[in-house]
């Protein structure tokens, strides 16, 4: 008894196990898989399209991420420049930027001329 089969509790001949694998025939022959075919393409189709989404939401990311570093760097520009004109635009700066040109600060008051056409209409 004790050199018994220990494939005595294996019985090939079990419904239940045949029941099995006639389930997964049932679903690997030919004329069921040509009928998956289309539900397999649209399967494919949706990777196709999921892997298309991803690469466009990458390179979207991308130009975002390129505008808003030339977005910054223009603002710095910006600024930069602004704080030159208002430094050039100083009295003191112009004066310095003029001199070369001839011209000179004003020593005494303008003077104001008047209208002599003004000044006959005005006593008519």
């Amino acid at each position: 008894m004790e050199t018994k089969n220990v494939k005595e509790n294996e019985q090939p001949d079990r419904p239940e196990a045949n029941a099995g694998q006639a389930g997964w025939k049932r679903w690997l022959n030919y004329q069921s898989v040509v009928k998956q075919v289309p539900f397999f393409l649209f399967l494919a189709l949706l990777a196709v399209v999921y892997i298309y989404n991803g690469h466009n939401a990458d390179n979207t990311i991308r130009r975002i991420n390129r505008t808003a570093k030339e977005v910054k760097e223009l603002k710095y520009e910006y600024i930069d420049l602004k704080s030159e004109v208002m430094f050039l635009s100083k009295p003191g700066e112009v004066i310095k930027a003029v001199v070369p040109l001839g011209l000179n600060e004003l020593s005494q008051p303008p003077v104001i001329l008047k209208d002599s056409i003004a000044a006959v209409a005005t006593t008519n």
